[in-house]
């Protein structure tokens, strides 16, 4: 078993139950961590044989760009499209941050974090 870190992904994007949040946006920082069996990859030297790390952050970026209200929901799919699209991940971990948030209050920012197994 091994892993796989993507750390501070960075994007900007409209999330929020506020109206002000969805139409100006702001920034946000993404971590995913995907395990999955590397011990092919670690003798082959394939790409084919590992997690494409390129892959996940297309899918972060993707899933960053559809407006949701809740950061939760944001993960969710994140989380749902990486079990979907890299069979090989058997768990994942997201966090996705909202920098700065209006919450009145001086507040570098929240994080909401995911972690699911893949159903078997």
């Amino acid at each position: 078993m091994g892993k796989v870190l993507l750390e501070n992904i960075k994007a900007y994007a409209h999330h929020g139950c506020l109206p002000q949040e969805t139409n100006i946006g702001s920034d946000y920082l993404v971590n995913v961590s995907v395990k999955t069996n590397l011990s092919k990859a670690s003798t082959s030297d394939q790409l084919k044989d590992t997690v494409d790390y390129v892959h996940i952050n297309k899918i972060v970026k993707q899933e960053m760009a559809i407006p949701s209200k809740l950061l939760e929901h944001v993960a969710k799919r994140i989380i749902d499209r990486i079990f979907i699209e890299l069979p090989s991940v058997e768990k994942s971990k997201v966090s996705v941050s909202k920098i700065n948030p209006p919450i009145n209050g001086d507040v570098e920012k929240v994080t909401v974090t995911l972690e699911l197994n893949k159903m078997k």
